[in-house]
């Protein structure tokens, strides 16, 4: 088997040394070298044609955002950014996800000798999924992961009243997406013998996600109007860049998005990510939803997990829910979508040909848990054309 070939880049002699021994003890992946600044990572991967780079955020002479913003327009390459876990470094990081990174790991505290056990396998995990990235852009083209740069990205509902986007409901509702939903796809068919009550009202949307889920959640959310019913998110993500997550996807949605508090109380057009530390699930009192955070062990290797979320809805929701899983390395989510099938909740799950990493949408799939499974450029869509009737009463 040919060997994952990786190239260091780090301006900290010690990082570069620990991160070689991680990656040179694993027989699939080979270090072909290290560079401790941009300049001669430049030069070393044009001599050494690296399969995957993991990058430095903070460095001297050129910042690794302003790198990895050259490489990816002149040399796109699956990339794993290596990042300080402070406020400044989860802004930074963020940022490299939009223009292209395939995913990052926090820099581990050396002396903590309990936790490099669990960096050794996560580095070792993400570098192996950067391998397998699909280096494409969400909007159709064929250079990088990233959609486009944020301040391009404009939400076509900000700021628009039910009068804006009534046509774009007409459209959806009467014909384009009823095509598409008449194609039968393998989760259909595996789900035939299923019972299957479809939701009268839409009451809450659970997205589940990891690697590339922060740029393709943001890519859904600045489609949506704020008429949409409250959504809840788990994003595979630490307790310091859930936050910025949040703000970031905020900045590009015309709903108001933020990191979930123990005892919101959730309202449409509002969206709750759940912080990096925490499992989100929800509990009903009347006939009102609120999110309940818990700080119980891992599941799947995840806290949060999607499959806690999803599980949760499925129960206190049932059919009047949508489950969507994204791109993500694993499984994580996957067995709660087949609970939320099972529930009567409608459930979709994101395409391969658009999955930066086709672990947790494809695992779905295989277990027959999406009754849909549609590029990412179509989420957004169907979301719309599920709530129009809803949209439509409330703007009444």
């Amino acid at each position: 088997m040919q060997k994952i070939r990786v190239l260091i880049i780090d301006d900290s002699a010690v990082v570069r040394r620990l991160l070689n021994e991680i990656l040179s003890a694993d027989s699939s992946i080979e270090v072909v070298g290290t560079a401790m600044d941009p300049y001669v990572a430049r030069r070393k991967i044009k001599q050494l044609s690296p399969d995957v780079l993991t990058l430095d955020v903070e460095m001297p002479k050129m910042d690794g955002l302003s790198f990895l913003d050259n490489l990816m327009r002149l040399r796109p390459m699956p990339v794993v950014m290596v990042s300080s876990q402070t406020k400044a470094g989860a802004e930074t990081t963020l940022k490299a996800l939009e223009l292209g990174a395939v995913d990052f790991v926090c820099k581990p505290k050396i002396d903590r000798a309990d936790q490099l056990e669990e960096y050794r396998q996560e580095i070792l995990e993400k570098v192996k999924a950067a391998a397998q990235a699909k280096m494409q852009s969400y909007s159709g083209g064929d250079t990088t992961i990233v959609i486009s740069d944020a301040s391009e990205r404009t939400n076509s509902f900000k700021n628009r009243n039910m009068e804006d986007i009534a046509p774009t409901l007409e459209r959806l509702a009467a014909g384009s997406l009823k095509n598409k939903a008449a194609k039968a796809n393998s989760s259909a068919k595996a789900n035939k013998g299923r019972r299957n009550k479809q939701s009268k009202t839409i009451q809450v949307i659970a997205i589940g996600a990891s690697t590339g889920g922060t740029e393709a959640i943001k890519s859904i959310l600045a489609r949506l109007p704020v008429s949409t019913p409250p959504i809840v998110v788990v994003q595979h993500i630490p307790k310091t860049f859930s936050a910025a997550f949040a703000r970031s996807a905020n900045n590009l949605s015309a709903m108001e998005v933020s990191e979930a508090k123990d005892g919101d109380l959730l309202a449409r057009g509002c969206v709750y990510v759940s912080p990096g530390d925490r499992h989100l699930s929800l509990r009903m009192d009347g006939d009102r939803y609120y999110c309940v955070l818990d700080d119980g062990p891992k599941v799947n290797r995840h806290k949060p997990s999607a499959d806690v979320m999803f599980r949760s809805v499925a129960k206190v929701v049932g059919n009047d829910a949508v489950g969507i899983l994204l791109t993500g390395m694993g499984a994580d989510g996957a067995r709660g979508l087949v609970e939320m099938l099972d529930s009567g909740a409608l459930t979709i799950a994101q395409d391969q040909a658009t999955s930066v990493v086709w672990g947790m949408p494809g695992e779905a799939v295989r277990l027959g848990a999406a009754q849909q499974v549609l590029p990412l450029g179509e989420v957004a869509d169907h979301i719309i054309a599920m709530s129009a009737e809803e949209l439509t009463v409330h703007a009444q």
